[in-house]
């Protein structure tokens, strides 16, 4: 019998094939009976989604092999996409690599249950230096892990073909699936070293008896679209929402791509239109890296939820709109999107789409107003000679080539609103982390340890806020995605303790506006299958609406002369935290602050500061606290000689 199979996309007969290519290490494995392993004959070719080697869903203990090369490239390390380490002190393999002294060689899946796996995805080492990939494979597969049988054509055991590279994903799709509980990958031959990373495709069978696996699915909401969306499946349905939701929504542009697509952005809020004053606005943003689609699709998912339930009367949504003006940005690097969409969720690469069309990261493209603050601080400059806040963009940055234009856009747009909080989604790790993005050690410290912002402890807040309503970023015991557990089990880290970064725009928005912005890392597969999508709906709904709400935690109020007339750009400085806000130009100001009293001054050039004590306290909703300020006696001095000097040139 001859049976067709899919190898990359291309369907043909193995049987058809030179059979004389050299094999290395080919295993002897004993047949079972034809009734134990179901091939499927006669049945229509089956796409199954990845049983979640790369997400972690499959669990370690699941992972075996015939031996390995050392500890740091254990079985373990095999997922696809996995990263390794160059870190002398901390070595991560980037997969699995096996002994080249042994002479037999297996990889082995344990899917806990019967399964109908229909293909394999399998990718090279991570590694800076050498080019291993395993190049051809055998396929078998068991009941109970003792008696195995390879796919074979009644002739001969079938020969897959692997990797051309170290990084490319290749997909092997069955044409029939196999009914199995165990697959074994067997390598035949490979490039450089055996080893390998990978992903398996697979329907688990229902199990009457056994239903815990019951307890990630998700029943689907009708109005939500639980699907990976193209830049133009994207725009479209903003477009949609929008007309849903005409009165609640209005649709703009941040700029364009290097390669003309517009960076679309959603105001969803009670008058989307204007700022109204003493609402605070806050973003979410998705997208920076392209492949990473798991936060463009929660925020498209976000914009539906919050029009629907909005229309439909609910509490809590209604409050949202009504009291906070709330942007979306599903895709801020709409050509990586773009390039990694048509690679589709399977064989994304962790780099697909990474980078713009030119090249950047646009995370680590802005400019580095660190160095700038932290060299005034250890010359005492700070707050007195330099400011704490708001630091100036370096003059040169417009003449900068090495800026990308969406970089350039999103900065434009961030000083475009008074944004007071603020978050990007990321992928690959399953933590949400907050400045410092930097690190840099303060001379005079003998720990080591890396500079904080003057509001660690807020940041730590908002943080654990996301963190810790999120369903599983707190579960310490799943561990990294690429290896330690960076945040010690609260879900949560210090960027700059954890994998640090210049010219980070979290960084950039903490110095130069008034934002506070962390980045949430959503999981381990940037580009998850679209089945996964509704179970990421919900793990993420919850802490998305509860970091939106701590908008309202601190302070609020609006700086006015005398006259009533707003003042703005007034300097709001709260005693003990070493970094001011300024007002808005319709003199209001909202400053995040944890419950506590703090001294907080108003200062605005022309006028005499004033300081009041002010409580917040842990009820929800800010405190009010709002300013009049009076002229100063100088300015008062220069006006009359002003006045003084219009008076003489009349009377000449």
């Amino acid at each position: 019998m001859h049976t067709n199979v899919c190898v990359s996309g291309t369907c043909f007969n193995l049987h058809d094939r030179d059979k004389s290519s050299p094999h290395q290490n080919k295993m002897e494995i004993r047949a079972v009976k034809s009734s134990e392993i179901s091939y499927g004959l006669g049945t229509k070719a089956k796409k199954c989604p990845p049983l979640g080697l790369e997400s972690h869903k499959v669990e370690p203990d699941q992972l075996s092999a015939s031996s390995m090369s050392q500890y740091h490239f254990a079985p373990q390390r095999a997922r696809l996409n996995m990263q390794g380490s160059d870190d002398e002190d901390n070595i991560r393999g980037g997969a699995w690599c096996a002994n080249s002294e042994d002479a037999i060689h297996w990889f082995e899946i344990d899917a806990r249950r019967a399964t109908e796996f229909t293909g394999v995805i399998t990718q090279g080492r991570d590694s800076l230096n050498d080019n291993d990939y395993v190049t051809s494979y055998f396929l078998a597969f068991s009941n109970d892990s003792r008696e195995w049988t390879t796919i074979h054509d009644g002739y001969a055991d079938w020969l897959f073909f692997g990797n051309n590279d170290k990084d490319t994903p290749v997909m092997n799709q069955l044409a029939v699936p196999v009914v199995a509980r165990y697959m074994r990958i067997i390598p035949q031959s490979w490039n450089g070293s055996l080893c390998m990373r990978l992903e398996v495709l697979g329907c688990p069978l229902p199990d009457p008896v056994n239903v815990l696996y019951r307890q990630n699915e998700v029943t689907p909401v009708d109005y939500l679209q639980f699907k990976h969306h193209s830049y133009s499946e994207m725009v479209d349905l903003m477009k949609s929402v929008n007309e849903e939701c005409p009165n609640i929504t209005t649709i703009y542009s941040l700029g364009r791509s290097s390669k003309g697509r517009e960076i679309v952005a959603m105001i969803i809020s009670g008058n989307p239109t204007e700022h109204e004053i003493g609402e605070p606005e806050i973003r979410f943003t998705a997208g920076l890296h392209g492949n990473e689609a798991v936060g463009r699709e929660m925020i498209l998912l976000l914009m539906q939820y919050l029009c629907k339930e909005y229309k439909d009367r609910n509490p809590r949504a209604q409050r949202l709109v009504e009291g906070i003006r709330i942007h979306l940005v599903p895709s801020l690097n709409p050509d990586g999107q773009e390039e990694a969409f048509e690679a589709g969720s399977e064989l994304s690469s962790w780099t697909t789409g990474h980078f713009t069309n030119e090249g950047f990261d646009i995370f680590q493209n802005f400019p580095d107003l660190n160095s700038i603050l932290w060299d005034a601080e250890d010359k005492g400059m700070v707050p007195k000679l330099t400011p704490n806040h708001h630091v100036p963009i370096p003059e040169h940055f417009e003449a900068n080539s090495s800026i990308a234009v969406e970089t350039r856009a999103i900065i434009s747009w961030m000083k475009s609103y008074p944004f007071v909080l603020g978050a990007n989604f990321q992928g690959g790790e399953r933590i949400v982390a907050y400045p410092y993005d930097r690190a840099t050690m303060r001379s005079q410290w003998k720990t080591g340890e890396p500079r904080v912002t003057a509001d660690e402890s807020l940041f730590r807040w908002l943080a654990i806020s996301y963190a810790s309503t999120h369903l599983t970023m707190t579960h310490s015991h799943h561990g990294s995605c690429q290896g330690d557990t960076p945040g010690g089990g609260l879900g949560i880290v210090n960027r700059a303790k954890w994998k640090p970064v210049t010219g980070s725009m979290n960084d950039f928005s903490y110095l130069h506006t008034n934002c506070l912005e962390l980045s949430i890392f959503l999981g381990c597969d940037k580009f998850p299958h679209q089945s996964e999508l509704a179970y990421e709906w919900e793990k993420n709904r919850e802490a998305m609406l509860i970091f939106m709400e701590q908008v309202h935690r601190g302070i609020r109020g609006i700086v006015k002369d005398q006259q009533g007339n707003p003042i703005a750009n007034a300097t709001i400085s709260i005693e003990g935290i070493n970094h001011d806000v300024t007002t808005a130009p319709t003199g209001d100001y909202w400053r995040l602050l944890n419950p506590g009293e703090y001294r907080v001054t108003a200062r605005a050039e022309g006028f005499s500061s004033l300081t009041k004590l002010c409580v917040v306290g842990y009820e929800s909703g800010a405190t009010a606290c709002s300013f009049n300020l009076a002229k100063s006696n100088w300015d008062r001095i220069k006006q009359v000689r002003l006045s003084r000097c219009r008076v003489v040139l009349r009377a000449g």
